[in-house]
């Protein structure tokens, strides 16, 4: 499976981004994808996550109730598509953004069992 993060930007605090992962491959469809981020000089920090079936989402405490994470798959389970809503962005929102994807997963928390990882996407919010 390959991941190709995108949709980063700059926005003022009080904003809106959505960020997409687009995972393909023919076992996309199969795969947990879940959001981590990184700000500089910090670990890489959960997001959200949700399970390969689609039916679960998880979220980091900090983003609760203002990040959503949603799916869509391509008719022929070619390609899968997360994405990220992130609504009443904070200053401490800003970091590099990862989507990260593992087979039949939960998309829970635990970093190290994601085995994929898409090559980051820039998230600035301006105070």
């Amino acid at each position: 499976v390959q991941l190709q993060a995108s949709g980063g930007g700059l926005v003022q605090s009080g904003g809106s981004l959505r960020l997409s992962c687009a995972a393909s491959g023919r076992t996309s469809s199969t795969h947990a994808v879940a959001w981590f981020r990184q700000a500089p000089g910090k670990a890489r920090e959960y997001v959200a996550g949700i399970s390969w079936n689609g039916r679960n989402t998880y979220y980091g405490d900090s983003v609760k109730g203002r990040f959503t994470i949603s799916r869509e798959i391509s008719r022929d389970n070619a390609k899968n598509t997360v994405y990220l809503q992130m609504n009443s962005l904070k200053f401490e929102d800003t970091a590099v953004y990862y989507c990260a994807a593992q087979a039949y997963g939960v998309g829970g928390p635990r970093i190290y069992e994601y085995n994929q990882w898409g090559q980051g996407t820039q998230v600035t919010v301006s105070s």
